[in-house]
């Protein structure tokens, strides 16, 4: 089995995707909605981050993330919100059992994909490239024509901050960006 190498800095900041279990379209229910608001308070309270930008799509999760000066796992936080969501959402949506034998051995749900994409920000440059895949995704996917249109996103927070013009991403150059995570 091959041996994944996560990097490891302190304070770093970091791009995520995470993906549901065969991709299933059960994110953006208003339960599931509830269910990752209340993972994502939790963990943060417990094992403290910055939620940089965030996109919430059907199937699957955009995040850039900081880490406090001190820490560097990463893993634990993502692996800490997946498996809060995953106990909790199975009251509100059927779950069908895991069909892998690998799965079922590992007592993994079908919820999330077992590992997630990551890739440590490397600068200024590097993360405007990143803020900017994160937003423009909803729009990537067909889910609507213009970022502002889409409400799970970060990018709402961004305009009001001045970061972004609200009609940001209806002429916007996305060779600059496309082919991230994903």
């Amino acid at each position: 089995m091959p041996t994944y190498k996560r990097s490891r800095i302190s304070g770093g900041t970091y791009f995520f995707t995470i993906v549901t279990y065969q991709r299933k379209p059960i994110l953006v229910s208003p339960q599931a909605r509830e269910v990752l608001r209340y993972a994502w308070k939790d963990v943060q309270k417990r094992f403290p981050f910055t939620t940089d930008a965030i996109c919430l799509l059907p199937e699957h999760i955009h995040i850039i993330m900081t880490l406090p000066e001190n820490d560097h796992d990463f893993s634990k936080r993502i692996s800490e919100i997946k498996r809060l969501f995953s106990r909790r959402i199975a009251s509100y949506i059927d779950i069908q059992k895991p069909e892998n034998h690998s799965r079922m051995k590992r007592r993994e749900s079908a919820v999330w994909q077992r590992r997630f994409w990551e890739h440590t920000i490397r600068d200024e440059i590097d993360l405007q490239h990143h803020m900017n895949y994160v937003h423009y995704n909803p729009v990537k996917h067909g889910l609507v024509q213009n970022v502002c249109d889409y409400p799970w996103s970060s990018f709402h927070r961004y305009v009001k901050l001045g970061y972004y013009e609200r009609e940001w991403g209806s002429d916007v150059n996305t060779e600059s960006f496309i082919g991230f995570g994903e």
